[in-house]
């Protein structure tokens, strides 16, 4: 591709060498890019930066149980047609006024390169998946009430999350590049704090760290902190103007990183009594 243009990451989204490989992988291929992980670990970010690295717009297509891949095409408001048919509010016999294209739809329909996020695809039913594969091989459709047909003029960068809720068709695998986000090691997780609190007393940072990584060190929670908590933890530690903290009994601002009563309770055990807790 003779004007393919490598992603580095941006001054916002920090990235591994392993992450940059496979979104470049998936960039010369023209294939979806499947990122799992813990949540937390920036995955539904890593489309935003994409798309600021590429100049390109975003759209987000956030997936329920009960997504179907059709609804990623377009919807047919049957209702609002059959309102304004009994109000007389417009001209019901123009099917296209009903029509409205879903954000693949979207995508396919742009006249320029669009970042397609399809958001926890693992949440959908099973069969979601593999109708999704159809419709990204083919990149057009037909909308069946008008005849009217959609080709794409440029295929989309499609990036796919899934927290690993469900196992996902091997044929599906197959067609896409994988990649999984490893939680931040120490020093980049110092790197990305830097990034949203510069100049923020290196003391205060490290300490931060330190009782960031027991905590999650801790095998009895049932959801552990993310990247996303310690940051706003550390903004509200900032805030507060505290220049020291350790995980003890009288850790401040918990509920910023903790956001399980259980948790809550299980770490109010083992720090009870000033005993330091064993993962």
């Amino acid at each position: 591709m003779s004007d393919f243009k490598r992603f580095h990451g941006t001054d916002s989204y920090l990235t591994s060498e392993a992450l940059e490989s496979a979104v470049n992988c998936a960039l010369v291929l023209e294939r979806p890019l499947l990122v799992k992980g813990e949540p937390g670990t920036g995955k539904t970010l890593l489309a935003e930066a994409i798309a600021k690295a590429l100049g390109a717009p975003l759209l987000r297509w956030h997936v329920k149980s009960t997504t179907r891949a059709q609804d990623g095409l377009y919807v047919y408001d049957t209702v609002q047609r059959l309102y304004d048919s009994r109000f007389n509010d417009g001209d019901v016999k123009d099917i296209r006024r009903y029509i409205k294209l879903g954000p693949l739809g979207e995508a396919m329909a742009s006249p320029e390169r669009v970042v397609l996020l399809i958001d926890e695809v693992d949440k959908a039913d099973i069969e979601f998946p593999n109708d999704l594969l159809h419709e990204l091989d083919r990149m057009r459709f037909i909308i069946g009430e008008t005849g009217d047909e959609i080709v794409a003029k440029q295929r989309p960068v499609v990036i796919i999350t899934s927290n690993n809720e469900k196992e996902l068709p091997d044929a599906f695998l197959r067609r896409c590049v994988f990649h999984f986000i490893d939680f931040p090691e120490p020093d980049l997780m110092k790197r990305i704090v830097a990034v949203h609190h510069p100049k923020l007393d290196e003391e205060l940072v490290d300490q931060s760290l330190t009782a960031f990584y027991e905590l999650r060190e801790m095998k009895r929670l049932r959801k552990r902190p993310s990247t996303s908590e310690l940051i706003d933890w550390i903004a509200v530690l900032k805030a507060a103007g505290l220049k020291t903290v350790k995980l003890d009994s009288n850790v401040p601002f918990l509920g910023a990183l903790l956001k399980k009563e259980q948790d809550l309770a299980s770490l109010a055990d083992q720090l009870s009594g000033g005993r330091k807790y064993r993962s």
